[in-house]
């Protein structure tokens, strides 16, 4: 049985610590179920933009999300949608955890922020946990169990749901494209080669049809947590990006963190170590999006535009967590070497561009 028992948590971070007093009395205020004791606070440390905590006062425990240290783009990182959001899918999506309060108020923390349920489990990031034995079988398991959880979250009815007023569907993939070109322009550090025509290319193959579900849009390996056999997918997080929106878009998005053996060095440790998706037993991409194809019943003939965007849309995360860390407004060393990973996503974005037989 494995001995790792949920997503690792560590000290917090120099420079992005909570303060401590303000925040139990606030949470005391909230909860009337919290027992005596001190809060205790960690840090979660996988994710590269919101800020998430770990709480715990004596047997109660919960989880705390906030936005990003320095200024953030408008309508980004917005804890009082990812509330809602949760309220309305987590009765119909079991794995997306709980939301149990949404702060506004500045003073307590510093920024606005969410409390959710505390889930416990398995979750896979660069590595399997201690005890694992790892088998070819094992990784194809769980590649499956990502397909249909993702076809699963795209089967969801969002009629009738709050979802609807907080979202735009139409016209989403041009205001996606021209959204995250707009946002690269302004994070813009430096001059990569293949970035304008990355952008043209994108702007004119827009598809002009796409269909409309509720999508996550940060669907990857580390954002999902498992059950003690790795079977079955028992929480799904980080849902700051979900809307209504184009499901392959959101496989595509999927696909940008999917890696291959294959790939290239940076893309495959760009963000850290390589994930395990490198090793035998897990699906291709290909074979990802196919099998995602055969469980949705959904045409997958443009899925080179969609993961096109993806590697483009990932990049631009990339350089605007790098271009926050150039400013001073995150000392995180992760971020030093953004620059040089962002380059690498939009050349390998470039060539997907223009190979036809992606699929």
């Amino acid at each position: 049985m494995p001995k790792q028992a949920d997503r690792q948590t560590i000290p917090v971070r120099e420079g992005e610590e909570l303060t401590v007093s303000s925040l139990e009395q606030y949470l005391r205020e909230q909860f009337i179920n919290i027992p005596a004791g001190s809060l205790e606070i960690l840090q979660f440390s996988a994710g590269h933009s919101n800020l998430t905590y770990e709480l715990k006062i004596g047997e109660w425990e919960a989880v705390l999300r906030r936005p990003p240290l320095g200024p953030v783009a408008p309508k980004a990182h917005d804890m009082d949608r990812e509330y809602q959001i949760l309220s309305e899918v987590q009765p119909l999506f079991p794995a997306a955890p709980k939301p149990l309060h949404f702060c506004e108020n500045r003073e307590i923390i510093g920024s606005p922020f969410l409390i959710m349920e505390r889930k416990h489990g398995l979750v896979i990031d660069s590595s399997f946990p201690e005890g694992t034995r790892v088998t070819p079988e094992l990784c194809r398991r769980i590649s499956l169990e990502m397909v249909n959880k993702l076809a699963e979250l795209h089967s969801i009815s969002y009629k009738g749901t709050h979802l609807e007023k907080i979202s735009r569907p139409d016209g989403f993939m041009e205001r996606q494209v021209h959204g995250w070109i707009g946002r690269y322009e302004r994070a813009k550090t430096s001059d990569i080669k293949e970035a304008e025509t990355l952008m043209k290319w994108l702007a004119a193959n827009v598809p002009p049809v796409h269909e409309s579900a509720l999508i996550h849009y940060d669907f990857k390996l580390n954002n999902a947590m498992f059950d003690p056999n790795l079977e079955k997918m028992t929480g799904l997080f980080d849902w700051e990006m979900s809307t209504i929106g184009d499901p392959l878009a959101d496989l595509g998005a999927a696909m940008s963190y999917w890696t291959e053996k294959d790939d290239p060095a940076l893309l495959k440790s760009g963000l850290g170590k390589p994930p395990v998706t490198i090793l035998d037993g897990f699906m291709s991409r290909k074979e990802f999006m196919e099998a995602y194809a055969r469980k949705s019943g959904r045409d997958i003939r443009n899925m080179n535009f969609y993961l096109t965007f993806a590697y483009f849309k990932l990049a631009v995360i990339a350089q605007q967590i790098f271009y926050r860390y150039r400013k001073g407004q995150t000392k995180d060393q992760r971020f030093a070497h953004f620059d040089r990973f962002v380059e690498s996503l939009i050349t390998h974005g470039a060539i997907i561009a223009n190979d036809t037989g992606t699929l």
